[in-house]
Protein backbone atom coordinates (compact mmCIF):
# COMPACT_ATOMS: atom_id res chain seq x y z
CA UNK A 1 0.00 0.00 0.00
CA UNK A 2 2.72 2.90 0.75
CA UNK A 3 4.33 1.28 -2.55
CA UNK A 4 1.02 2.56 -4.57
CA UNK A 5 0.88 6.20 -2.52
CA UNK A 6 4.18 7.32 -3.57
CA UNK A 7 3.26 5.91 -7.70
CA UNK A 8 0.04 8.17 -6.93
CA UNK A 9 2.16 10.82 -5.57
CA UNK A 10 4.96 10.80 -8.27
CA UNK A 11 2.74 10.62 -11.20
CA UNK A 12 1.01 14.06 -11.34
CA UNK A 13 4.57 15.73 -10.61
CA UNK A 14 6.48 14.12 -13.44
CA UNK A 15 3.19 14.94 -15.85
CA UNK A 16 3.30 18.52 -14.75
CA UNK A 17 7.62 18.80 -14.94
CA UNK A 18 7.27 17.16 -18.50
CA UNK A 19 4.89 19.52 -19.41
CA UNK A 20 6.41 22.73 -17.85
CA UNK A 21 9.40 21.60 -19.68
CA UNK A 22 8.34 21.30 -23.28
CA UNK A 23 6.41 25.01 -22.75
CA UNK A 24 9.70 26.54 -21.80
CA UNK A 25 11.18 25.09 -24.71
CA UNK A 26 8.46 26.29 -26.76
CA UNK A 27 8.36 29.87 -24.93
CA UNK A 28 12.86 29.71 -25.44
CA UNK A 29 12.60 28.87 -28.71
CA UNK A 30 9.91 31.29 -29.50
CA UNK A 31 11.45 34.27 -27.99
CA UNK A 32 14.93 32.85 -30.21
CA UNK A 33 13.21 33.21 -33.42
CA UNK A 34 11.65 36.43 -32.83
CA UNK A 35 15.31 37.83 -31.67
CA UNK A 36 16.36 36.63 -35.12
CA UNK A 37 14.18 39.01 -36.49
CA UNK A 38 15.07 41.90 -34.66
CA UNK A 39 18.77 41.44 -35.51
CA UNK A 40 17.80 41.98 -39.55
CA UNK A 41 15.09 44.38 -39.42
CA UNK A 42 15.53 46.00 -42.39
CA UNK A 43 14.72 42.55 -44.08
CA UNK A 44 12.15 41.22 -41.97
CA UNK A 45 10.40 44.76 -42.28
CA UNK A 46 10.07 44.14 -46.10
CA UNK A 47 8.67 40.90 -45.33
CA UNK A 48 6.26 41.94 -43.13
CA UNK A 49 5.17 45.08 -44.98
CA UNK A 50 4.36 42.49 -48.44
CA UNK A 51 2.86 40.26 -45.77
CA UNK A 52 0.31 43.32 -44.34
CA UNK A 53 0.03 44.73 -48.21
CA UNK A 54 -1.29 41.07 -49.32
CA UNK A 55 -3.41 41.10 -46.55
CA UNK A 56 -4.98 44.56 -46.15
CA UNK A 57 -5.76 44.23 -50.32
CA UNK A 58 -8.84 41.78 -49.74
CA UNK A 59 -9.32 42.80 -46.04
CA UNK A 60 -9.52 46.44 -47.51
CA UNK A 61 -12.01 45.26 -50.55
CA UNK A 62 -14.01 43.44 -47.62
CA UNK A 63 -14.43 46.32 -45.68
CA UNK A 64 -15.60 48.83 -48.94
CA UNK A 65 -18.56 45.91 -50.09
CA UNK A 66 -19.89 45.84 -46.16
CA UNK A 67 -20.15 49.38 -45.78
CA UNK A 68 -22.26 48.93 -49.56
CA UNK A 69 -24.09 46.72 -48.61
CA UNK A 70 -25.12 48.45 -44.98
CA UNK A 71 -25.67 51.87 -46.95
CA UNK A 72 -28.64 49.43 -48.90
CA UNK A 73 -29.45 47.61 -46.44
CA UNK A 74 -32.58 49.69 -45.65
CA UNK A 75 -33.43 49.56 -49.58
CA UNK A 76 -34.17 45.86 -48.77
CA UNK A 77 -37.70 46.38 -47.64
CA UNK A 78 -37.95 49.49 -50.03
CA UNK A 79 -39.93 47.19 -52.67
CA UNK A 80 -42.68 49.42 -53.61
CA UNK A 81 -44.14 49.94 -56.65
CA UNK A 82 -46.04 52.92 -58.11
CA UNK A 83 -49.50 52.03 -60.04
CA UNK A 84 -50.83 54.47 -62.49
CA UNK A 85 -53.82 54.43 -63.45
CA UNK A 86 -55.95 55.94 -66.33
CA UNK A 87 -56.94 59.41 -67.05
CA UNK A 88 -60.24 59.35 -66.88
CA UNK A 89 -60.61 57.79 -63.53
CA UNK A 90 -61.77 59.42 -61.21
CA UNK A 91 -60.84 59.73 -57.52
CA UNK A 92 -63.49 57.56 -55.73
CA UNK A 93 -62.83 55.29 -58.31
CA UNK A 94 -59.31 55.76 -57.06
CA UNK A 95 -60.05 55.45 -54.12
CA UNK A 96 -62.54 52.50 -54.43
CA UNK A 97 -59.73 50.35 -55.99
CA UNK A 98 -57.14 51.69 -53.07
CA UNK A 99 -59.34 49.66 -51.09
CA UNK A 100 -59.32 46.55 -52.81
CA UNK A 101 -55.91 46.08 -53.45
CA UNK A 102 -55.31 46.95 -49.66
CA UNK A 103 -57.14 43.90 -48.89
CA UNK A 104 -54.98 41.23 -50.14
CA UNK A 105 -52.99 39.02 -47.77
CA UNK A 106 -49.67 40.11 -50.00
CA UNK A 107 -50.04 43.69 -49.57
CA UNK A 108 -48.42 45.61 -46.48
CA UNK A 109 -50.41 48.89 -47.63
CA UNK A 110 -51.82 51.44 -50.60
CA UNK A 111 -51.41 54.75 -50.66
CA UNK A 112 -53.28 56.68 -53.09
CA UNK A 113 -51.87 59.77 -54.29
CA UNK A 114 -53.91 62.07 -56.70
CA UNK A 115 -53.45 64.53 -59.53
CA UNK A 116 -53.80 67.54 -58.03
CA UNK A 117 -51.64 66.38 -55.19
CA UNK A 118 -48.75 65.09 -57.50
CA UNK A 119 -49.20 68.10 -59.46
CA UNK A 120 -48.81 70.58 -56.26
CA UNK A 121 -45.60 68.63 -55.43
CA UNK A 122 -44.16 68.69 -58.70
CA UNK A 123 -44.91 72.50 -58.80
CA UNK A 124 -42.95 72.62 -55.09
CA UNK A 125 -40.34 70.50 -56.34
CA UNK A 126 -39.36 71.44 -59.91
CA UNK A 127 -39.54 75.30 -59.58
CA UNK A 128 -41.61 75.33 -62.88
CA UNK A 129 -44.67 76.11 -60.68
CA UNK A 130 -45.60 79.66 -62.78
CA UNK A 131 -45.18 77.56 -66.07
CA UNK A 132 -47.29 74.94 -64.81
CA UNK A 133 -49.94 77.10 -63.91
CA UNK A 134 -50.95 77.95 -67.45
CA UNK A 135 -52.06 74.46 -67.90
CA UNK A 136 -55.55 74.36 -68.75
CA UNK A 137 -55.77 70.60 -67.37
CA UNK A 138 -53.98 68.36 -65.15
CA UNK A 139 -51.53 66.22 -67.51
CA UNK A 140 -50.96 63.83 -64.38
CA UNK A 141 -52.68 60.67 -63.48
CA UNK A 142 -53.73 59.36 -59.92
CA UNK A 143 -51.27 56.79 -58.89
CA UNK A 144 -50.96 53.98 -56.25
CA UNK A 145 -48.22 53.34 -54.38
CA UNK A 146 -48.17 49.82 -53.08
CA UNK A 147 -45.86 48.32 -50.83
CA UNK A 148 -45.58 44.40 -50.95
CA UNK A 149 -46.19 42.92 -47.52
CA UNK A 150 -42.53 40.99 -45.84
CA UNK A 151 -43.47 37.65 -46.49
CA UNK A 152 -43.19 37.66 -50.20
CA UNK A 153 -40.60 35.98 -52.55
CA UNK A 154 -39.32 37.31 -55.89
CA UNK A 155 -42.12 35.02 -56.96
CA UNK A 156 -45.11 36.39 -55.50
CA UNK A 157 -43.54 39.95 -56.21
CA UNK A 158 -43.69 39.37 -59.72
CA UNK A 159 -47.07 37.61 -59.55
CA UNK A 160 -48.37 41.05 -57.62
CA UNK A 161 -46.96 43.08 -60.06
CA UNK A 162 -48.48 41.65 -62.97
CA UNK A 163 -51.68 40.83 -61.44
CA UNK A 164 -52.12 44.41 -60.24
CA UNK A 165 -51.18 45.61 -63.86
CA UNK A 166 -54.02 43.74 -65.67
CA UNK A 167 -56.22 45.45 -63.62
CA UNK A 168 -58.61 47.97 -65.59
CA UNK A 169 -57.80 50.53 -64.23
CA UNK A 170 -54.29 50.43 -63.74
CA UNK A 171 -51.92 51.86 -67.22
CA UNK A 172 -48.44 51.12 -65.64
CA UNK A 173 -46.96 49.72 -63.07
CA UNK A 174 -43.17 50.88 -62.12
CA UNK A 175 -41.34 48.87 -60.41
CA UNK A 176 -38.58 51.87 -58.51
CA UNK A 177 -36.68 48.98 -56.76
CA UNK A 178 -35.22 46.49 -59.56
CA UNK A 179 -31.86 48.23 -59.53
CA UNK A 180 -31.54 47.52 -55.72
CA UNK A 181 -31.30 43.56 -56.90
CA UNK A 182 -29.06 44.09 -59.65
CA UNK A 183 -27.08 46.23 -57.05
CA UNK A 184 -26.62 43.22 -54.57
CA UNK A 185 -26.11 40.77 -57.49
CA UNK A 186 -23.19 43.02 -58.38
CA UNK A 187 -22.03 43.20 -54.81
CA UNK A 188 -22.34 39.09 -55.04
CA UNK A 189 -19.75 38.77 -57.13
CA UNK A 190 -17.40 41.40 -55.60
CA UNK A 191 -17.31 39.08 -52.70
CA UNK A 192 -16.63 35.79 -54.85
CA UNK A 193 -14.22 37.93 -56.87
CA UNK A 194 -12.68 39.07 -53.18
CA UNK A 195 -12.52 35.10 -52.32
CA UNK A 196 -11.01 34.36 -55.13
CA UNK A 197 -8.72 37.34 -54.80
CA UNK A 198 -7.90 36.40 -51.38
CA UNK A 199 -7.32 32.32 -52.18
CA UNK A 200 -4.52 34.04 -54.74
CA UNK A 201 -3.02 35.96 -52.12
CA UNK A 202 -2.62 33.57 -49.81
CA UNK A 203 -0.28 31.74 -52.35
CA UNK A 204 1.72 34.84 -52.90
CA UNK A 205 1.91 34.79 -48.60
CA UNK A 206 2.73 31.10 -48.82
CA UNK A 207 5.32 31.85 -51.45
CA UNK A 208 7.38 34.67 -49.64
CA UNK A 209 7.24 32.83 -46.12
CA UNK A 210 8.64 29.76 -47.91
CA UNK A 211 11.02 31.24 -49.59
CA UNK A 212 12.88 33.50 -46.01
CA UNK A 213 12.18 30.40 -44.29
CA UNK A 214 14.59 28.72 -47.31
CA UNK A 215 16.90 31.22 -47.13
CA UNK A 216 17.30 30.40 -43.42
CA UNK A 217 17.95 26.91 -43.14
CA UNK A 218 20.59 27.37 -46.04
CA UNK A 219 22.05 30.22 -43.97
CA UNK A 220 22.42 27.85 -41.06
CA UNK A 221 23.10 24.50 -42.48
CA UNK A 222 25.93 24.03 -40.62
CA UNK A 223 24.77 24.54 -37.44
CA UNK A 224 21.62 22.00 -38.51
CA UNK A 225 24.50 19.77 -39.52
CA UNK A 226 25.91 19.75 -35.75
CA UNK A 227 22.63 20.00 -34.52
CA UNK A 228 21.63 16.26 -35.70
CA UNK A 229 24.99 14.87 -35.42
CA UNK A 230 24.71 15.32 -31.24
CA UNK A 231 21.37 13.39 -32.07
CA UNK A 232 18.77 16.13 -32.53
CA UNK A 233 15.41 14.97 -34.16
CA UNK A 234 14.10 16.69 -37.46
CA UNK A 235 11.83 18.27 -35.25
CA UNK A 236 13.24 19.58 -32.98
CA UNK A 237 15.24 21.15 -35.62
CA UNK A 238 13.06 22.48 -37.11
CA UNK A 239 10.51 24.05 -34.19
CA UNK A 240 12.67 27.55 -34.65
CA UNK A 241 11.57 27.86 -38.25
CA UNK A 242 8.19 27.20 -37.38
CA UNK A 243 7.89 29.82 -34.76
CA UNK A 244 10.12 32.54 -37.49
CA UNK A 245 6.54 31.72 -39.47
CA UNK A 246 4.78 31.91 -37.19
CA UNK A 247 5.70 35.14 -36.31
CA UNK A 248 6.48 36.47 -39.63
CA UNK A 249 2.17 35.88 -40.23
CA UNK A 250 1.69 37.75 -36.68
CA UNK A 251 3.47 40.87 -37.72
CA UNK A 252 2.12 40.59 -41.06
CA UNK A 253 -1.68 40.39 -39.86
CA UNK A 254 -1.31 42.71 -37.90
CA UNK A 255 0.24 46.04 -39.53
CA UNK A 256 -2.36 44.12 -42.06
CA UNK A 257 -4.71 45.39 -39.74
CA UNK A 258 -3.11 49.12 -38.79
CA UNK A 259 -3.14 49.60 -42.59
CA UNK A 260 -6.75 48.74 -42.71
CA UNK A 261 -7.82 51.06 -39.62
CA UNK A 262 -5.34 53.89 -41.38
CA UNK A 263 -7.22 53.70 -44.85
CA UNK A 264 -10.55 54.34 -42.79
CA UNK A 265 -9.81 57.12 -41.08
CA UNK A 266 -8.48 58.74 -43.98
CA UNK A 267 -12.19 57.94 -45.42
CA UNK A 268 -14.11 59.05 -42.41
CA UNK A 269 -13.49 63.16 -43.04
CA UNK A 270 -14.53 62.66 -46.98
CA UNK A 271 -17.48 60.22 -46.14
CA UNK A 272 -18.84 62.86 -43.41
CA UNK A 273 -18.70 66.36 -45.81
CA UNK A 274 -20.75 63.76 -48.60
CA UNK A 275 -23.26 63.01 -46.22
CA UNK A 276 -23.54 66.36 -44.51
CA UNK A 277 -24.26 67.58 -48.43
CA UNK A 278 -26.95 65.01 -48.89
CA UNK A 279 -27.85 66.05 -45.19
CA UNK A 280 -27.34 62.67 -44.18
CA UNK A 281 -25.33 60.45 -41.91
CA UNK A 282 -23.10 57.83 -42.89
CA UNK A 283 -21.25 56.11 -40.56
CA UNK A 284 -17.97 54.27 -41.91
CA UNK A 285 -18.38 50.46 -40.62
CA UNK A 286 -14.91 48.99 -39.57
CA UNK A 287 -13.25 45.37 -38.96
CA UNK A 288 -15.09 43.56 -35.86
CA UNK A 289 -13.56 41.83 -33.53
CA UNK A 290 -13.78 38.13 -35.35
CA UNK A 291 -13.05 39.82 -38.78
CA UNK A 292 -9.89 40.98 -36.90
CA UNK A 293 -9.37 38.17 -35.49
CA UNK A 294 -9.80 35.86 -38.47
CA UNK A 295 -7.24 38.05 -40.78
CA UNK A 296 -4.36 37.59 -38.12
CA UNK A 297 -5.28 33.92 -37.25
CA UNK A 298 -5.28 33.20 -41.30
CA UNK A 299 -2.15 35.05 -41.26
CA UNK A 300 -0.61 32.70 -38.42
CA UNK A 301 -1.66 29.53 -40.14
CA UNK A 302 -0.40 30.70 -43.51
CA UNK A 303 3.24 31.35 -41.97
CA UNK A 304 3.31 28.01 -39.95
CA UNK A 305 2.05 26.18 -42.94
CA UNK A 306 4.38 27.61 -45.30
CA UNK A 307 7.56 27.01 -42.98
CA UNK A 308 6.31 23.51 -42.03
CA UNK A 309 6.23 22.60 -45.78
CA UNK A 310 9.63 24.39 -46.87
CA UNK A 311 11.22 23.19 -43.50
CA UNK A 312 9.89 19.79 -43.68
CA UNK A 313 11.02 19.28 -47.65
CA UNK A 314 14.64 20.86 -46.75
CA UNK A 315 15.61 19.19 -43.44
CA UNK A 316 15.33 16.00 -44.85
CA UNK A 317 18.54 16.88 -47.28
CA UNK A 318 20.40 18.02 -45.06
CA UNK A 319 22.32 15.12 -42.67
CA UNK A 320 25.92 15.27 -41.02
CA UNK A 321 28.53 14.05 -43.05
Amino acid sequence: MAVTRNADAVAPVRSSGAFSTWLTRHASTSLGALGRICRQPFASLMIILVIAVTLALPAAINVIVKNAQSVSGSWDNALDFSVYLKKDLSVGDAENLARLIDQRADVDSVTLITADDALAEFKLQSGFGAALDQLNDNPLPHALVVRPSPGNTTTSLILLQEEIGNLPESDLVQVDTEWVQRFHAILDIVRQAIAIGAALLGIAIVVVIGNTIRLDIENRREEIEVTKLIGASNAFVRRPFLWTGFWYGLLGGTFALLLVQYGLFLLKGPVTRLAGLYQGNITVASLDMAESAGIVGIACFLGLFASWVTAARHMYRIEPR
